[in-house]
């Protein structure tokens, strides 16, 4: 008797603290935590590629699909703002940049959009934002990253189903506390390398809408980064490149 009665005390016990931390939603962020999280960020948003260099950016797509052509044109979002940074500074942004793809046949189509050389972004990147003429096709576009272990992920940033400029915004899914699962972006054995690289962007096509020709144009890659740890980066630290 003596030995069900610790044993219900215990239950008790027991489903009283889950019901305490059972008080904050799965996956909410910590209150005790925000603070120390907001001292240990320095968020920036910084310009990727403004697609400025002609021949940097090529396009691809299976032979038997299409025929996809990429290259730059004068012209620009008129809603745009500028980087409160780069103001003043006198940097280029002039072009635009265009890719046309003819159709050989109707299917579930896709085409991909990629620099010349991967373009990594400086910090710890939090969102990435592109403007974007999509010419109202229920067309989908994802952008291909590669991770700090050189994973690659395709992270959806939306359809293409509007018209004239629009700027499309996708969060980048935070690294698992272990460091070593889901997109990883900074290890803690090596604190001067970090951060993920544009691969380039995929475009899914509808089949519905995949025949004839078909434009895209993008402006103004950027990103919102997290400069903390790259401005307190130790000096005397070693360089491990050799």
């Amino acid at each position: 008797m003596k030995r069900f009665i610790i044993v219900t005390l215990l239950l008790s016990i027991a489903g009283f603290t889950f019901a305490q931390q059972g008080d904050r939603e799965v996956g909410s962020p910590d209150p005790e935590r925000l603070g120390i999280d907001a001292a240990q960020q320095l968020l920036k948003e910084v310009s990727v590629d403004k697609f400025e260099h002609d021949g940097f950016w090529r396009s691809s797509m299976s032979g038997d699909e299409g025929y996809p052509v990429t290259r730059l044109f004068s012209g620009g979002p008129a809603g745009k703002q500028p980087i409160p940074d780069e103001e003043g500074m006198d940097i280029p942004d002039k072009y635009v940049l265009g890719t046309r793809v003819d159709f050989l046949r109707r299917g579930y189509n896709s085409f991909t959009i990629y620099p010349i050389r991967p373009i990594p972004i400086e910090g710890i990147t939090k969102t990435i934002s592109m403007w974007i003429v999509g010419r109202n096709f229920n067309h989908e576009i994802k952008v291909l990253i590669q991770d700090f272990f050189g994973r690659n992920y395709e992270i959806y940033m939306g359809k293409l189903n509007f018209q004239g400029w629009k700027k499309l915004t996708v969060a980048i899914p935070p690294q698992a506390e272990d460091g070593i699962n889901g997109v990883v972006q900074r290890n803690y054995h090596y604190n001067n390398q970090m951060g993920l690289k544009i691969m380039g962007f995929r475009i899914d096509c509808d089949p519905m809408e995949a025949y004839g020709s078909y434009y895209l144009y993008f402006d103004d890659l950027r990103a919102v980064t997290d400069l903390f740890a790259e401005d307190n980066r130790d000096p005397d630290d070693m360089s491990d490149a050799w």
